[in-house]
């Protein structure tokens, strides 16, 4: 009876420690996709602005001319320039 008690709690325990492991393991990968993504708009901007003299007036132009593929359902995209000849502010968060 002890025996299979204890069993039962080692068992119990490892799923735990499991569960725990994954999800800071999730949370891990989603932080590095947000900061990818932040950085992948931010190069285009500025190969946008090399070649273009300007940047971008938003992100579906980069979408559709640079190359730039966003998972919507996953991330949200703030981009927000003040002028053609300023660099945007770029803000990816990861959706909930």
């Amino acid at each position: 009876m002890r025996s299979s008690f204890l069993s039962l709690t080692v068992f119990a325990v490892t799923i735990i420690l499991f569960g725990w492991g994954l999800m800071v393991f999730s949370k891990t990968t989603g932080q590095k996709g947000e900061e990818t993504l932040h950085h992948a708009i931010r190069r285009a901007s500025v190969q946008c602005y090399a070649i273009e003299g300007r940047y971008p007036p938003n992100v579906e132009y980069l979408e559709a001319n640079y190359g730039i593929r966003i998972n919507r359902d996953r991330y949200d995209v703030f981009y927000s320039g003040f002028a053609s000849n300023f660099m945007p502010d770029i803000t990816v968060n990861q959706k909930q």
